[in-house]
């Protein structure tokens, strides 16, 4: 069974805001069995979404529509809707109460009449109830197709899908079962892993399917059935990985389902008593970002210093102005000065250093634009590496941030 998303209104499509509506829907569809053929960004004019509703249902057997539920004049997709289905909008006092509540208690505004036009709705819609925001949803239902309208406001259509969309598709449709199951690796490329394991992927059952999802320094191997029995095509699927794992294993990080790289650090380190550190120059803050949005990393992590400029480096982490004169900034010798500076100023088992040049131009470093050097300070000691990253700067940080993860968690015993 397949499904369409449309994502409405012109912020998305001259690059104002990136889609992350779409994600969220087409991950939860996933979930319960219903296969996105295709995301669509519209404009928020009528002509726009009168065509793609009749294009999408050539498609799909469910349409659902994000954005232009609002109360101003550029807000189209309910009128529409209503002209579409033949149909008129009428008061709904139900809605309307819950509006007038929210704003005696939440908005400090007075509200006005274009507010409680937010109560007017198709009287052939089944109202989907908004318990944040004044845009109800609305499922429509013509020809075994199902159309459902949602608010653009994240945090409004995640309510509804999770509350109201969800459960109705599963009363509505029987579905079959999707399963993805993805290996992480980091460290090799796409191409060299796909060369590696290519007799086991021409092996592969006609019914699982193998997909390289390649990122800057680390690649996702995501391997996916479809059927009517899902402990089956876990079984199917497990079994597969199970003969994929011995040929990567030195690049295997886990699976993404279960927990990303930084998650597994995390755990490693709580389940061994021990502690981190950081010290960033070229990563500028990356690596710390990507470790403390994990819940519960105050439990390993000590905290760590954005020290970019040469200086800082021997005013906070005692690295000596001889050694940087001597090697360079961007050097291991350096990086290493810095993971043990580290280590000591925090107190940690283990400290991470990064410094490099990401570009565009060389800065104050002898090293080549793109050269990163990583050192990690352990209870066994040091150890350091030096990197060329290309010539993008953005892609030269996340390469290391990437990098980093990966030697740490091969570090952690």
């Amino acid at each position: 069974m397949y499904a369409e998303i449309v994502s409405i209104g012109d912020e998305i499509l001259i690059g104002q805001i990136i889609n992350t509506n779409a994600v969220f829907i087409a991950k939860e569809l996933n979930k319960v069995g219903i296969e996105v053929v295709q995301i669509t960004s519209i404009s928020d004019k009528k002509e726009a979404i009168v065509h793609c509703l009749d294009e999408a249902q050539k498609r799909a057997q469910v349409i659902i529509l994000t954005g232009g539920l609002g109360p101003t004049k550029d807000d189209l997709t309910k009128h529409t809707l209503c002209e579409y289905f033949d149909d008129v909008l009428v008061k709904n006092e139900v809605v309307l109460e819950k509006i007038e509540e929210m704003f005696r208690k939440y908005v400090p505004t007075p509200i006005n009449d274009e507010n409680r036009k937010q109560a007017l709705l198709p009287s052939k819609a089944k109202v989907l109830e908004n318990k944040f925001g004044t845009a109800s949803g609305m499922w429509f239902e013509k020809d075994d197709k199902v159309i459902i309208s949602l608010p653009g406001v994240p945090f409004e259509m995640k309510a509804l899908v999770s509350e109201e969309v969800i459960p109705a598709l599963q009363q509505h449709y029987t579905r079959p079962y999707i399963v993805h199951k993805t290996v992480l690796t980091y460290g090799l490329g796409e191409s060299v892993i796909a060369e590696r394991i290519e007799a086991w992927e021409n092996n592969l059952p006609q019914d699982i399917k193998l997909a390289y999802l390649p990122n800057i320094g680390r690649v996702r191997l995501r391997l996916s059935g479809k059927g009517p029995n899902e402990a089956e095509i876990n079984q199917r699927i497990d079994a597969q990985i199970a003969s994929l794992l011995p040929q990567i294993q030195d690049i295997f990080m886990g699976f993404e389902e279960e927990a990303s790289v930084e998650e597994q650090i995390q755990k490693k380190c709580i389940q061994k008593g021990v502690t981190l550190s950081l010290a960033e120059s070229c990563t500028g803050g990356e690596i710390a970002a990507r470790i403390t949005k994990i819940p519960g990393a105050s439990q390993y992590f000590k905290g760590g210093a954005v020290v970019y400029h040469s200086q800082r480096k021997t005013d906070l982490l005692g690295v000596a102005t001889s050694l940087i004169q001597q090697k360079s900034v961007v050097s291991v010798e350096v990086a290493e000065a810095m993971a043990l500076g580290a280590k000591d100023k925090y107190q940690s088992d283990y400290a991470v250093a990064t410094t490099g040049n990401a570009g565009p131009s060389k800065g104050d470093a002898a090293a080549a634009v793109g050269t990163v050097c990583i050192a990690i300070a352990s209870p066994n000691g040091v150890i350091s590496e030096e990197f060329s990253f290309g010539k993008n700067r953005e892609r030269v940080i996340q390469k290391a941030v990437n990098k980093v993860f990966e030697m740490l968690y091969k570090s952690i015993a």
